[in-house]
Parts: C-alpha cells; structure tokens; sequence
C-alpha cells in the first residue's frame, strides 16, 4: 500500500542501532537517511522535527520470531511497550510483541495480520488524530488517486485505509496525535503524482512540494506533497523504474 513511510529522529545513530536489532541492516544507508525496504530514518532539522507518537508494526513470519526479535531488541538495552504474545482484541491470530523506539514511538512485531515478505517490512501504522472525520475526509479525498479505500475498522474511533493487503489505522481515542511523519503512496505514473497533488490542493489542504523530479533521491524520481490535517507530509511517487 505504501511505498515507504520516513520518520524522523533526534539521534540518528541511536534510532539506527534500533532499528538495525530491530531489523537487521538497512537495505541503503546514506549520507542523509537510512532504509529498510519500506521503513527509513532521517535526522530531525529545523524545518523536520523528530517524530512522535507514531505506532509501526513490522511483520514477522511466526511467532517465534516474534518473540525472537523483540527478546533481542530488550537484551541490547531497549525498552518493552508490551510483552509478546497473543492480543485477541485485534483479531483471532494477532501475536505481538512491542517496544519503545528511542524518541518515544511505539515499535511492534507482529504475526498473524498480513502475510510477512513481499517486499513490505510494515504490516501496518495506528496514527493518531485529533479530528477523526477530517483527517477521513483527507484520505477519502485522495483515496481514488492513490489506489486505496478508507472504511470504518473493529471498533469505534478508528478508520482503516487499505489496499486489502496492508492498513494504516486512525485513531480519535483520547491519544495525542502522530507529528512529522512521512508517507509515500505508489502512483503508476507522473500524471497520477500531478493528479494527486491537484486534487488535494483543490479540496483546500496545504501544499508541501509540487509535482516534480526529485534527483537527490535518485533520476526519475517524481513525487508532490501534501500535509494532511495534522500536519503529517503525505506524497504520491512514482519512481520511473524501468525493468532492464
């Protein structure tokens, strides 16, 4: 669903060793940010504060390694949110176990949800909100653009937007709400990443980038940007890949 999902952090080197036991070792290392397939770490700037309040969960392929990786995060010195183990309450086969990354976000591996590996380390995000029907209008409103659908999840308080494969979950329930977070949709062409942009812009949310090349990242690369009610900096992209 998602083509990566950035956040930013206050010590790059800290978060880093984090997520480096949390996931083993990044799939690109740079000079100004980290990736593992779909996840990546940036430093915070004065323009980009660290993330917080952000819930990510990566997918595991069983239980065991479940436990496996949560048991080695704790043993390196970090911090448990949530012991693993079944949670029934979000669904029949949910097993997590969760952790406290180095800037306060909540960190889980899970099994049980969707099926690990396909390119995707996340299994899914809970972003908190201050003003649940609008932050669903954003989505609903960019939803056809970027090949998603937005519909009421388990409980009340909380909308899912999905592409029947992975989620994003947001939550109004009393939380403080996820700030500086970074997600990228996949478009299948430029004209779509213009489209996304004209539609959102059109509806009254903010602009953060206009459609474009974005060389830093690499050649071909076409992205824009918009905030979402809360603040949080929402693309489309498509990254001009051509098979060989």
């Amino acid at each position: 669903m998602l083509d990566h999902v950035t956040i930013r952090v206050a010590d790059r080197a800290a978060s880093r060793r984090f997520y480096d036991t949390l996931l083993g070792a990044p799939t690109h290392a740079g000079e100004h940010f980290d990736q593992w397939q779909d996840f990546s770490l940036a430093e915070e700037d004065s323009e980009h504060p660290a993330t917080r309040r952000l819930h990510v969960a990566f997918g595991a392929f069983s239980r065991d390694e479940v436990d496996a990786r949560w048991r080695g995060a704790i043993e390196a010195g970090f911090e448990s949110d949530g012991e693993p183990g079944p949670r029934p309450r979000y669904g029949p086969d949910y097993y997590g176990g969760f952790l406290r990354d180095p800037d306060g976000n909540s960190a889980e591996v899970v099994h049980g949800v969707h099926p690990a590996g396909g390119g995707n380390l996340i299994d899914h995000l809970w972003l908190g909100v201050a003003d649940l029907e609008a932050s669903r209008r954003f989505y609903e409103t960019i939803a056809p653009v970027v090949g998603v659908r937005v519909v009421d999840a388990s409980r009340p308080g909380l909308v899912s937007v999905t592409n029947g494969e992975r989620h994003a979950i947001l939550v109004a329930d009393g939380r403080p709400p996820t700030e500086n977070l970074h997600l990228a949709f996949p478009v299948p062409d430029d004209a779509t990443v213009a489209e996304f942009h004209g539609v959102a812009v059109a509806a009254g949310y903010r602009d953060n980038g206009a459609p474009g090349e974005r060389p830093q990242y690499h050649p071909g690369y076409v992205g824009a940007f918009v905030l979402d009610p809360g603040g949080n900096n929402v693309e489309a992209v498509n990254h001009n890949r051509r098979e060989p």
